[in-house]
């Protein structure tokens, strides 16, 4: 599934191509992509509408238009966007279109059919159920390690699932957890009110160093509009992972194999060594 840095090169990518595009028609193919909307009423929310900006919150893009409404979307596993010229055919499980004025259009297409979309009121995002439960942005003031060490001692839970939980840290996902929790030395399945006050100080640092620096990797290259997704960055960057699939490789710090462990149906990455509980 994408994690934030894949969403913020998607949303990236929409704010650049189709930005100040007029919506002339908008098709809902697959009901179940937009289960709040029925294929009249996705079209009549969007249609004539201009897109005055494409921001994120958390996983979930946000396509603002000039009408006063918000398209919400959710990538989840498959999710894919791509701006088509006329002549070119859509993708084969496209679920959604966005025709604009000129000539182009948006395809939304979803293989494993887990994608979500929303049209809400532009006034009333802030409060849409699936944004209103998010953690605040890893990069906002309102993250930051007082929060992260009192959202840990409310719960007896495993780390590398409390990390999951969008509703307590936004953005992070399977691969950008691993990778924080071996740059901070804790062991994946340790129980969060266990933490110290320092380990998780120096484990916020790293969640968001880990977050930035892969946005920073992700703005290398030209996007490809026809191809609006973020597993462009995981094909065309080349990331070393610390952690992260590379089991029974030797750690980059001390040269022990790294573990592979299953944590709620997830692999899990780490080093025994390096990684204490």
């Amino acid at each position: 599934m994408p994690e934030l840095p894949e969403v913020d090169l998607v949303t990236r990518t929409l704010e650049r191509f189709v930005k100040r595009k007029t919506i002339g028609d908008a098709c809902l193919l697959r009901q179940r992509l937009a289960p709040d909307s029925s294929p009249a009423k996705f079209r009549n929310s969007l249609k004539d509408a201009t897109v005055t900006s494409v921001t994120r919150r958390g996983k979930h893009i946000l396509i603002d238009l000039d009408n006063g409404r918000t398209l919400i979307v959710h990538l989840r596993m498959s999710g894919r966007f791509s701006l088509l010229d006329a002549d070119d055919v859509d993708p084969k499980f496209t679920h959604a279109v966005l025709y604009f004025t000129d000539n182009t259009r948006l395809t939304f297409d979803d293989q494993r059919h887990f994608g979500l979309m929303k049209i809400v009121r532009t006034n009333e995002v802030a409060s849409a159920k699936e944004i209103i439960k998010l953690a605040p942005e890893p990069f906002s003031e309102e993250f930051t390690a007082e929060y992260l060490i009192a959202e840990l001692k409310r719960t007896n839970r495993v780390l590398k699932e409390f990390l999951l939980d969008q509703t307590k840290v936004t953005g992070l996902g399977n691969i950008y957890a691993a990778e924080a929790m071996f740059a901070a030395g804790i062991h994946p399945a340790v129980r969060t009110n266990k933490l110290s006050k320092p380990r998780t100080v120096r484990l916020f640092a790293h969640i968001v160093e880990v977050l930035r620096s892969q946005i920073e990797l992700s703005k290398i290259g030209e996007p490809d509009p026809k191809n609006i997704d973020g597993r462009y960055f995981a094909d065309n960057v080349d990331r070393q992972w610390l952690v992260y699939d590379r089991e029974g490789q030797p750690c980059v710090n001390c040269n022990s194999p790294i573990v592979r462990l299953k944590q709620s149906g997830r692999s899990t990455y780490f080093c025994k060594v390096c990684q204490r509980r």
